[in-house]
């Protein structure tokens, strides 16, 4: 099958999920506080705004109370062109979350569950035909195996990347910015060796998690040295506070699926 030669930062919608009060509950691996649920809704707002502005056209799903991390929407599906992957997640507290996405999927693409293991959306890094895939402690070899089933049917490569330590998810580490560059910790320099690899200044390894949304790369507040690194290599740059998604492991590809 045959593929637009580059679809993989070009986006025309984009589901966001609004942040529940239970939010307050969700999973983090060190414990920094609780989220301010005022402030992850601003950030919320401001976040969705630049994706309109980028040119994406949003659709906000309601709150679920009954999943605390369910604004973390990349993480139960994704989408390609030929259509969506449906997750199934490994962490009790977020089982339910795919069920929860598939309806509004099914409105725009052909919905493909996942029939075996584990994979979240966090860990899928898509550069067009090759898809890379992090094993970690919420993505496992089963759940590869069988997303492989699936993609190479609709022509792509999936690339397994043993995750190093520290990262929760692939993209906890590194972000495409275009058909030819990714961002990315050194740690996983070596995994991206047919492209050219910006690194993270040091102590700034949490800017990994960019987002590039067709002419812009928005990046989180707050990272000085990327944001200039990024603008001398003549990226259209946005910045964006994600203080309350970061008290909770997230960041911005977490926020949304786009597609």
């Amino acid at each position: 099958m045959s593929h637009d030669p580059f679809p993989a930062y070009r986006f025309s919608r984009a589901l966001l999920r609004e942040p529940a009060a239970s939010v307050v509950c969700g999973l983090r691996a060190v414990d920094r506080g609780d989220p301010s649920l005022e402030l992850f809704h601003l950030e919320h707002a401001a976040y969705r705004a630049i994706l309109e502005n980028a040119g994406v056209e949003t659709h906000l799903l309601p709150a679920l109370s009954d999943w605390p991390d369910s604004v973390f929407i990349e993480d139960p599906a994704m989408v390609l062109p030929e259509g969506a992957i449906l997750f199934r997640m490994a962490a009790p507290s977020r089982a339910g979350e795919p069920d929860t996405v598939r309806e509004a999927l099914e409105a725009f693409v052909p919905v493909t569950p996942l029939d075996n293991g584990h994979v979240d959306g966090g860990d899928i890094l898509v550069t067009g035909p090759k898809i890379f895939a992090g094993l970690s402690k919420r993505t496992d070899r089963e759940g590869l195996d069988a997303m492989g089933a699936i993609v190479s049917g609709w022509g792509y490569e999936l690339v397994g990347v043993d995750m190093p330590e520290g990262l929760l998810h692939l993209k906890t580490g590194c972000a495409l910015l275009d058909e030819e560059t990714i961002l990315a910790v050194e740690p996983l320099k070596e995994t991206f060796s047919d492209f050219r690899v910006l690194t993270l200044p040091e102590g700034e390894e949490a800017a990994a998690n960019a987002i590039r949304v067709n002419d812009i790369v928005l990046l989180a507040a707050g990272y000085p040295r990327t944001e200039e690194l990024l603008n001398r290599w003549g990226y259209n740059v946005r910045t964006t506070k994600v203080s309350q998604a970061q008290l909770l492991d997230g960041g911005l590809s977490c926020l949304s699926i786009r597609f």
